[in-house]
């Protein structure tokens, strides 16, 4: 009998003790649950925690995952900027004002060594190339090949591709690849003249906006002038 009432005496006394430092730490907190939800469009996370003691009860607390928040909102922000019309719209106003100083040299000073060392470069077409890859590969769709090759002999028809033109990245790869392509036009009309003491400029501007009339042009001022020079130089 005093061996039971002693142990008794002895839970009693633990149980105090741990009542008494559970109350001298006041709380305690585990977590609950997480919780995911989606606010336009962008993925946020928080967990769910409870917080318990003996003065003030039990409560829940939210603690909002801003990391994976701010991580997910500016990757979303990203990609949604990347597909976006306004990436058509800065590629199409970048790709022309960067064509127009090659051009303006070739113009206003097409002997001057600055504009034959930048002709000379094949950086701007470079640039040009990976600038049109890179919307090619954004508008680039299943029906894209159909689109340009939809009559039963493979060849283009003009309904389709107005179709696929209708679409703004599409057309803002094209704006691109005709700026490279007249850029390259003209700076071959450029050395030509350079080598044969042809005037280019009319010819050269000519090609900025109308690129196969600026080499027609070319061509006719080149037969004109050599012919002068043979009736020159048959007259001495």
């Amino acid at each position: 009998m005093a061996l039971s009432s002693c142990l008794c005496h002895h839970q009693l006394a633990l149980k105090i003790n741990l009542l008494t430092t559970a109350s001298k730490n006041s709380k305690s907190t585990f977590t609950l649950k997480a919780v995911n939800s989606e606010l336009y469009g962008v993925h946020i996370g928080c967990k769910i925690t409870s917080e318990w003691s003996f003065t003030g009860g039990s409560r829940a607390i939210i603690i909002p995952n801003l990391r994976s928040f701010n991580l997910r909102r500016r990757s979303w922000l990203c990609a949604s900027w990347f597909t976006s019309p306004q990436l058509a719209g800065d590629a199409f106003t970048l790709g022309t004002a960067a064509v127009l100083p090659f051009y303006t040299l070739m113009v206003a000073a097409p002997r001057a060594e600055l504009t034959k060392k930048c002709m000379r470069s094949s950086i701007p077409y470079v640039v040009l190339g990976v600038l049109y890859t890179y919307l090619l590969y954004l508008s680039w769709t299943p029906d894209t090949i159909g689109l340009m090759f939809a009559s039963k002999y493979w060849l283009p028809e003009l309904p389709g591709i107005a179709k696929m033109f209708s679409n703004e990245m599409t057309l803002a790869s094209a704006w691109i690849h005709l700026l490279a392509v007249d850029l390259f036009a003209a700076r071959q009309v450029y050395q030509d003249g350079l080598e044969n003491e042809i005037e280019t400029r009319h010819s050269v501007s000519l090609c900025l906006l109308f690129c196969p009339i600026g080499i027609l042009i070319h061509a006719m001022t080149k037969a004109f002038i050599s012919t002068s020079r043979e009736a020159k130089n048959e007259i001495q």
